[in-house]
């Protein structure tokens, strides 16, 4: 743009804020600078492209993949702690009792692709004594089964005892692929552990945002118009359905169709698919 003969001609190329602008966008430091902001980002944009999607429950993933974040938002800055600190103080900060709490790291112990990829996760204390401390406030007053699920069906998920050192078991959460659920590999490996199994499923199937609601919404205020103010409770909820279903089942086909890993797609239309929803002409 600044190079063209357009901006020579422009009436704003030569008021003094249009020079400022000229000096600032032709500086090596200036670009410089977004790189540097492009470097910090881009690890928590895959992040937050991970909860906004609607292809698997997230919860089980939030914790680590933050972690993630912050050692590439490091490594990206050089390790200069004068330089990533301010940013990680931030992110710390917004995750202080809201991504780093009991649940999340009880999810991110029993999603399997990460207790059976790092086996000292399990003596972690913070996340160890942050599960007993959920299984305390979520089993609060049955000492019985807080018993059963901390001493003797936790083991053996720790240790791959039973269905859980099968070789099935430990390649079917090698690679966190679309096709891996943590929910539903507890759902076939976790039958010698029933009452952690249940607790498992429930926990791995949660989602960690709002997003699904607030899209599914917008699809109830695209039903129920002006003009379509009448409907019954009963069809209109049917209509809802139909509708968030029929454009979630297409999303998900031309995502398949693109054969691209959500958390490591560069392509620009799609990392802008959790920002904008619609058809691509819209």
């Amino acid at each position: 743009m600044f190079s063209s003969n357009e901006w020579e001609e422009c009436k704003f190329s030569g008021t003094p804020k249009g020079r400022a602008l000229y000096g600032t966008v032709t500086r090596i430091q200036f670009w410089a600078s977004v790189t540097k902001c492009l470097k910090v980002f881009s690890p928590l944009v895959k992040v937050l492209r991970m909860v906004d999607a609607d292809w698997k429950p997230s919860m089980g993933f939030v914790y680590w993949e933050l972690k993630v974040a912050k050692e590439e938002i490091m490594k990206a800055l050089g390790g200069n702690e004068k330089t990533y600190k301010p940013i990680i103080d931030i992110i710390n900060h917004k995750m202080k009792g809201r991504l780093d709490s009991k649940l999340h790291l009880t999810a991110y112990l029993l999603n399997p692709y990460y207790n059976f990829k790092d086996s000292q996760l399990q003596h972690d204390p913070d996340v160890m004594d942050a599960v007993l401390e959920f299984f305390d406030t979520l089993l609060c007053g049955d000492f019985e089964m807080q018993r059963q699920v901390v001493m003797i069906d936790l083991p053996k998920y720790k240790e791959k005892v039973d269905r859980f050192g099968a070789d099935l078991a430990i390649k079917g959460c090698m690679v966190n692929n679309a096709d891996f659920d943590p929910a539903t590999w507890w759902g076939l490996f976790g039958g010698s552990t029933p009452h952690l199994k249940r607790i498992a499923m429930r926990i791995l199937s949660l989602t960690s945002s709002s997003s699904g609601c607030e899209r599914n919404w917008s699809t109830f205020e695209a039903v129920h118009t002006k003009k379509h103010n009448r409907l019954e409770t009963n069809r209109l909820n049917n209509l809802v359905n139909v509708q968030f279903n029929a454009n979630l089942m297409e999303k998900n086909k031309k995502r398949k169709d693109r054969t691209l890993e959500v958390l490591l797609g560069n392509d620009s239309h799609v990392a802008q698919e959790w920002m904008i929803d619609g058809d691509d002409g819209d």
